[in-house]
């Protein structure tokens, strides 16, 4: 039963919806947002996406394509004894795969909360809250660096967080990095057929900013081009030596924001860039 309030005091009122837009975002101002957004919906995130995500599994995206069929950072026997960072870890899932295979990771990540859920998972390597523009280790740390949707779609500049990370990288260390597919900024974000018609132009960079009732912006994502992602990494050091475009498998029947069988199907979700540090 349903009991009305007669109380005289004024009720809560609940939370206002953040508005989305779109607006010029910078560096500071997107840190900001995006630092206080993962660590208001960390636990939301990891019910929602924890099972397909698992507690120790290497997904690149919503496709589901694993570093265990990819290899993309090399055959998993390789891996052994290697200093692995890995920026935009969350819950610290493919770090903690790394180290089941005898890799050193350290998993970097912006949100103090996402990482006290690596905490509750557990795992015997170093957690690191950090933004990935100032990363805290010293130069030639590390043999491989990875990122499976982790900073670079968030981050006004990223070519801050590319040249990070060629600096921390041994001379022949690999950088793997999945993000969003810049096609998939021309088509609403929308799962079902009202997905699947052009709705905004490919090369409007202006990034999506929701905001509150003040105008700060509380989550912000940034918009790349597909050769804007490619002179990102010439122009930070690296060499691109492939670029994976994940098909949508058969057995893969989630939905996840825009991304679904269905449009998986037509379109590519994810762009994932494999780079070198020569």
């Amino acid at each position: 039963m349903i009991q009305e309030s007669t109380s005289s005091e004024p009720q809560p009122q609940p939370e206002s919806e953040p508005a989305a837009t779109r607006r010029t975002a910078d560096v500071a101002e997107s840190s900001r947002a995006n630092r206080g957004w993962w660590d208001r919906n960390a636990d939301e995130y990891q019910v929602e996406h924890g099972t397909f995500l698992g507690d120790d599994r290497f997904v690149w995206g919503p496709e589901g394509l694993d570093e265990v069929e990819a290899e993309l950072l090399g055959p998993p026997e390789e891996l052994k004894g290697r200093d692995v960072l890995e920026i935009g870890a969350g819950a610290a899932q493919c770090a903690r795969w790394l180290a089941a295979q005898g890799a050193r990771p350290v998993a970097l990540d912006i949100s103090h909360r996402q990482l006290q859920h690596a905490l509750r998972i557990g795992g015997a390597f170093p957690l690191v809250c950090a933004d990935a523009s100032a990363l805290p280790f010293a130069d030639g740390s590390f043999d491989l660096a990875c990122s499976a949707y982790g900073a670079l779609p968030f981050v006004a500049d990223p070519r801050l967080v590319l040249r990070e990370l060629h600096r921390v990288l041994r001379p022949g260390g690999r950088l793997v990095f999945s993000v969003t597919h810049p096609i998939r900024w021309a088509f609403p974000d929308e799962p079902g057929p009202e997905g699947l018609s052009v709705s905004a132009s490919y090369f409007d960079r202006t990034p999506y900013v929701e905001q509150d009732e003040e105008g700060r912006a509380v989550y912000v994502e940034h918009h790349r081009t597909l050769g804007d992602r490619v002179r990102d990494i010439a122009a930070s050091g690296f060499r691109l030596v492939d670029l994976v475009e994940p098909e949508w498998p058969a057995w893969n029947s989630s939905e996840w924001g825009g991304w679904s069988p269905l449009r998986g199907n037509l379109i590519p979700g994810t762009a994932i860039f494999v780079c070198v540090r020569d």
